[in-house]
């Protein structure tokens, strides 16, 4: 199930919906761009009006404050310890993850990674989707000859240190066709020859 602005639309509904482009069927998170003054003291007198204008009129999107200019300014640094130093001085951080995050969550999407010898790879799916459905990311002939997957997160992962580790703690589990892939799992899917 995907939730828009209050609604809940099931996944058949959201294939039918989204081609329309609706803007009133999209969901909404609300970003209010502030001066860079106004987000480090995170105070601005037009706020709570935006609030309060949100909990009448779209009641339960989300609303964010961010400041471009400063977020703009912190992509000059060198590195990110700089950036990060930056943000200390001036007892603030940046938005953007709360941003990403947020978005992510608003439109119902998780993500999985692949391995291999050279390269981590992260895939982009909505929340809910089966094996099969998530191996047709990466490409349509998996989908339609998927076998199963072998299946452990993150989490785990950064548990036990490396995956040897995870393999030895027996955290390492084979599934099928009904699995729900979950954000953070990272898979070795198993698909059959596809068809000429």
């Amino acid at each position: 199930m995907v939730q828009y602005q209050s609604l809940i639309w099931k996944l058949i509904q959201v294939e039918v919906i989204n081609p329309l482009m609706l803007l009133t069927a999209k969901p909404v998170v609300y970003l209010v761009n502030l001066s860079e003054k106004d987000y480090i003291r995170q105070k601005n007198k037009y706020l709570p009006k935006v609030f309060e204008w949100i909990k009448t009129n779209s009641p339960g999107d989300p609303l964010i404050p961010i400041s471009v200019s400063f977020e703009e300014r912190l992509t000059r640094f060198e590195t990110d310890a700089e950036a990060e130093e930056e943000c200390k001085k001036l007892s603030t951080k940046s938005n953007l993850p709360k941003v990403i995050t947020t978005m992510r969550q608003v439109l119902n999407l998780a993500s999985f990674f692949t391995t291999g010898a050279d390269e981590v790879r992260q895939w982009t799916i909505r929340k809910g989707v089966k094996g099969p459905g998530a191996a047709g990311v990466i490409h349509s002939d998996f989908e339609k000859t998927f076998i199963q997957a072998i299946v452990y997160n993150y989490d785990t992962l950064r548990e036990y240190g490396d995956e040897g580790a995870v393999k030895a703690a027996g955290k390492v589990m084979t599934k099928g066709k009904d699995y729900v892939v979950e954000d953070g799992d990272i898979l070795l899917i198993k698909a059959g020859a596809a068809r000429g």
